[in-house]
């Protein structure tokens, strides 16, 4: 980069950074993000094997319904159908919750490297740092991301 570059860049009151990158090329944000991954598999499993239970379930109610009685064979679906109604609120609840905790997540990540940021638009005598999805039209020169990824790399530690 030219002296002039690096002065224009070192000048300039806006940065742009890209908080996506951040998150997936960062050791913490990888880190972060593949925990994230192992719960929302144990979730997608869950709801599988409740699922395959479920059309088991509802397959055997289908083959009684020939045998049974029709008042007896009712009080059975419609067990069922409330089982499978309990069954998809308590899951919507869980992926809820998996959602709040990813946001939870991705917060605290950003909390986490807030510091790091802030020395490097400090560095750059910046006044504000705009995610790149908001910017319209930029000069690359203000962009931050790769700096910020390998300064967080240096920075965070592997055992925090």
């Amino acid at each position: 980069m030219s002296a002039v570059a690096t002065a224009q860049q070192a000048s300039s009151p806006i940065l742009t950074i890209d908080q996506d990158r951040l998150f997936s090329e960062t050791r913490l944000g990888a880190e972060t993000r593949a925990e994230l991954e192992r719960e929302a598999q144990v979730l997608a499993s869950e709801n599988t094997e409740i699922e395959n239970a479920l059309i088991a379930e509802e397959q055997e109610l289908t083959e009684q319904r020939a045998t049974l009685p029709p008042d007896e064979f009712r009080a059975l679906a419609d067990a069922f159908d409330e089982r499978v109604q309990q069954l998809r609120a308590e899951q919507d609840e869980k992926a809820r919750q998996f959602n709040r905790q990813s946001d939870d997540a991705r917060a605290a990540f950003f909390n986490e490297i807030a510091a790091i940021l802030s020395d490097i638009v400090r560095e750059k005598g910046a006044l504000v740092v705009i995610d790149r999805r908001d910017v319209f039209l930029s000069a690359d020169r203000i962009d931050i991301t790769d700096e910020a990824i390998a300064r967080i790399n240096e920075t965070v530690s592997d055992d925090e």
